[in-house]
């Protein structure tokens, strides 16, 4: 591999792996429980999961509340939110965890998932 190319690489990864977005989470918990997400899996609202509309299923994201500076580390394993606006959706206890109803947050993408559907 050349080093042009490997140059672009790793400056590619590092863009990547410092992309952060910032608008409007919410959460969502007991309607959904239980139930099967877009990822395959089971959705619990006790696990530090979230959704987002686009990133690869497995992707894990830094959400950080900018009011209180609290953050959370979660996987995305479903799709949504579905109401304008907002960007992530939180399961309850993520969202517990930084004090979140509906707040300001920004994401920062620590690791691409595979985006693979997985039956659990």
């Amino acid at each position: 591999m050349s080093y042009l190319i490997k140059s672009l690489v790793i400056t590619l990864s590092l863009l990547l792996s410092t992309t952060v977005f910032a608008g409007n989470t919410s959460y969502y918990g007991s309607k959904f429980h239980g139930k099967r997400t877009a990822s395959g899996s089971i959705f619990n609202m006790n696990s530090l999961t979230a959704a987002h509309k686009t990133l690869p299923f497995g992707t894990k994201v830094q959400v950080t509340n900018q009011k209180t500076k609290q953050s959370v580390i979660v996987k995305i394993t479903d799709r949504g939110p579905f109401i304008r606006g907002r960007i992530l959706d939180l399961s309850k206890a993520a969202a517990g965890q930084i004090n979140c109803q509906l707040c300001t947050t920004t994401m920062k993408i620590l690791s691409y998932g595979d985006g693979k559907y997985r039956m659990q």
